[in-house]
């Protein structure tokens, strides 16, 4: 592998994204942009659980969403065998926050669903990882080291969403208006990123307007640290490579070398 694998943060949404040709696009046209990836490690906002905690492989999906059409209860996924990278991930760890490793597990839809556009083949293996904690400076330590994966072919994912103030929507078409605290924090965020001011980025719950709409839980924003450990340099600015707005909700969307 010559190419070094950058690191991503996404926002995932929900099984309808399969449907939205203008987002499905983005991605595809961004994975096609990207190094063939020897294997994916993602972080889900889905999957909240410490110590960490590695999927099993080729395991069914998880269906962790309500109220959909039928079909996305019927998709599958199925990846090769990944256990050379939970192997390969455990022992990244300290003794002192050791591994579990789960036997049943699959994906969550945070991870198979934006994965079903980019790798559509599902040819590239998959391992989910659990976000212990939503501790900043804990996930940057976490991302920071699985940064050496990335010289193995690993494409590290973090996937959340910029906002995620479902609780406040009023909206539920693709192409609704963004609230004005989503449009408000989606602006901050790409000032900072664009900064590449990673200490503002981890203190959006005093800094961020929009808050606490914009994320009265904070999971699907959690994951960008793990990427943002994961770049070479924290403080370089990314590569904003999606933005805009799905459901009111920001799409924004960020590539670190």
């Amino acid at each position: 592998m010559n190419d070094r694998m950058p690191a991503l943060y996404l926002g995932h949404g929900a099984p309808p994204l399969l449907d939205d040709p203008t987002w499905s696009g983005q991605l595809a046209a961004w994975a096609a942009d990207l190094p063939r990836p020897r294997a994916v490690l993602i972080v889900s906002a889905h999957w909240e659980s410490a110590p960490v905690s590695l999927s099993a492989s080729r395991a069914p999906l998880v269906y962790d969403f309500g109220g959909f059409d039928p079909k996305y209860y019927r998709m599958t996924y199925e990846t090769p065998d990944a256990t050379w990278l939970a192997e390969r991930v455990a022992a990244m760890m300290p003794a002192s926050e050791p591994v579990h490793q789960h036997t049943e597990r699959g994906l969550d839809h945070g991870a198979w669903v934006p994965l079903t556009i980019m790798y559509p083949e599902a040819d590239v293996p998959v391992l989910q990882m659990s976000l212990p904690t939503h501790d900043p400076e804990r996930l940057l330590a976490l991302g920071a080291r699985l940064r050496s994966l990335r010289d193995e072919g690993v494409l590290i994912i973090g996937s959340g969403f910029l906002t995620h103030g479902l609780p406040f929507l009023k909206e539920f078409r693709i192409d609704a208006a963004a609230p004005g605290w989503s449009s408000d924090f989606d602006a901050w965020a790409a000032e900072a990123m664009a900064r590449g001011d990673v200490d503002a980025l981890a203190d959006f719950k005093h800094q961020a307007p929009g808050m606490p709409y914009a994320h009265p839980t904070v999971e699907h924003y959690s994951p960008l640290f793990v990427t943002l450990g994961a770049a070479t340099d924290a403080a370089v600015p990314g590569e904003q490579r999606i933005d805009g707005f799905w459901m009111g909700l920001s799409k924004r969307s960020l590539q670190v070398a």
